[in-house]
């Protein structure tokens, strides 16, 4: 791994710090929850500055370009997006694509959620889709 030089890396609360100056991330563990928050040791200051992002985080701005970063960032925006409009499809068309093309759009979505880790990707106050699908046309 390589630290891309000279870029700003959020620790949260609004506290940034040099990319090249990080000396090393260690995850906290008590108090919070597994990967939460991380302590950040910066070259200059003694005491380790505590971020409220996780480690794991932290060392992706690191170490990936920032162009890379935000359009990653944009892809998975898009991609989530998609899937929250896949939902509003209605089951009737959903079963018609399906039978016509083999394409599975609600599949396509709960795909599209687990890869950006938005698990079942359902809003507070959005009812799942309960309806039963028949096929359209007896064979």
């Amino acid at each position: 791994m390589r630290i891309q030089a000279g870029q700003l890396i959020p620790l949260g609360h609004g506290i940034w710090v040099r990319s090249d100056e990080v000396v090393a991330v260690e995850p906290v563990r008590e108090n919070r929850g597994p990967g939460r928050r991380a302590r950040v040791w910066v070259r200059g200051i003694a005491d380790p500055l505590i971020a409220s992002r996780s480690e794991d985080a932290i060392r992706r701005d690191l170490v990936d370009p920032s162009e890379v970063l935000e359009r990653a960032r944009r892809l998975e925006t898009t991609v989530s997006q998609v899937a929250d409009s896949l939902d509003r499809v209605p089951p009737l068309l959903l079963r018609m694509i399906k039978q016509e093309t083999g394409l599975d759009l609600k599949a396509l979505a709960a795909d599209a959620r687990e890869a950006t880790g938005n698990g079942t990707g359902r809003r507070p106050g959005r009812r799942a889709d309960t309806s039963v699908q028949q096929p359209l046309l007896a064979q």
